[in-house]
């Protein structure tokens, strides 16, 4: 990506502050200026280098603006992105939400007549640390991109989309909305809600027992609940889908210890273990 003048991202948390990092340590971008609904947030992410400048008033941090990231939880997504439509020029206008095919419909609907400057987007890096204090400059560093563009999406304005997170250091992926939520579904919010299952099933009596093994499940059950919630919502049937797979693949695995089937038991160990170590790390 050639350099920006202006980059503005909306909502300076752990992910947008990890961008302006990103961005002013590679010296992508002239000015980055950060949009946020409370001033304590900008400060921070003044304080850490992530951003030049600080605002909350989101018309005038966009004005100028040559790319704006919205990376403000999903159930504001669509409201910010018809603001920052009606208040710049900017070429790309893109988002960070992990979920896709309901924030793309809507807001094809609602700007179906306006010039085309927005493609979703999916960094597939993060933790359950929040806010700019925690961002780092490598988050996006040989971590997977998605990018999400529709029939109606202008191929110029994908292509930027991919450059902008290539300049990161991202792998991107190209996936359509729906496909993308199918996929993390199965890999992102499905292990999130057993993560959390298993973390409110455990008496707090047994805590002290509570090893690396009981830590490293339930890691990510220490997200933000309110975000998680507004995840689970917009892509529900495809977790409900996958949370109905992993239901069956319990009930064998329930048979298996009452009946002391252990062959069957060891077999499925056999395979799961084969699919994580595929991923190898």
């Amino acid at each position: 990506m050639s350099v920006a003048t202006n980059v503005t991202i909306v909502g300076v948390g752990l992910i947008g502050g990890s961008i302006g990092l990103a961005l002013r340590e590679r010296k992508l971008a002239t000015r980055v200026v950060g949009c946020g609904r409370r001033q304590e947030s900008l400060d921070k992410a003044l304080a850490v280098g992530a951003i030049d400048k600080g605002s909350t008033d989101l018309a005038a941090s966009v004005a100028d603006a040559q790319i704006v990231i919205v990376a403000t939880p999903v159930a504001s997504v669509v409201e910010h992105v018809c603001q920052i439509v009606a208040a710049t020029k900017a070429e790309l206008i893109t988002d960070v939400g992990s979920t896709k095919t309901l924030i793309c419909r809507q807001i094809e609907e609602k700007l179906s007549s306006s010039k085309a400057q927005f493609v979703g987007s999916h960094p597939l890096a993060g933790d359950h640390r929040t806010g700019p204090e925690n961002a780092r400059a490598d988050l996006f560093a040989d971590r997977t991109v998605v990018v999400t563009p529709t029939d109606a999406t202008p191929a110029e304005l994908t292509r930027l989309a991919r450059e902008f997170w290539k300049s990161l250091g991202a792998h991107v992926l190209e996936m359509d909305p729906e496909q993308h939520d199918r996929a993390v579904g199965a890999t992102s919010h499905l292990p999130h809600l057993v993560a959390s299952a298993l973390a409110a099933n455990t008496p707090a009596e047994y805590l002290p027992l509570a090893a690396t093994g009981w830590a490293d499940t339930t890691r990510i059950a220490a997200g933000d609940p309110e975000l998680w919630t507004q995840i689970f919502a917009q892509n529900a049937p495809a977790v409900l889908e996958e949370l109905d797979r992993l239901i069956e693949q319990l009930a064998k695995l329930r048979t298996e210890l009452a009946n002391s089937e252990w062959r069957p038991l060891q077999e499925t160990l056999e395979r799961a273990k084969q699919v994580r170590d595929a991923l190898g790390n």
